[in-house]
């Protein structure tokens, strides 16, 4: 194992509006909101929203996932500092109207 890279999600880089979204348990840089693709998702504990990028995060294993919109192929996103789960990466859709979903990435509060 190496040393631990963090980067660093720079405001000048961002549009004016833009917000930091960072892990709830070490504050570490995770997205912004210019990265957000939908607001309409839901995690296990509420609110979620889907982000075409992510940083700072380590993936888990992939494994099918029985969610509201059907069977997914996904793996566990964990905070790459402090490695509390901070969501989910979607590897495969395998229903067709779902497929927009692939290589995407939930962050989800904490419970």
């Amino acid at each position: 194992m190496g040393i631990i890279y963090r980067r660093y999600i720079d405001p000048k880089d961002a549009s004016p509006s833009s917000r930091i979204f960072g892990c709830l348990c070490c504050k570490t840089h995770l997205s912004s909101t210019d990265e957000i693709y939908s607001r309409a998702f839901h995690g296990q504990h509420g609110k979620a929203y889907l982000f075409n990028k992510v940083i700072n995060v380590t993936e888990g294993e992939p494994q099918d996932r029985s969610m509201t919109t059907g069977l997914h192929n996904v793996t566990d996103i964990m905070c790459a500092t402090c490695q509390t789960v901070v969501g989910w990466k979607y590897i495969k859709a395998y229903e067709e109207t779902q497929k927009y979903k692939e290589g995407k990435f939930i962050l989800v509060p904490g419970p």
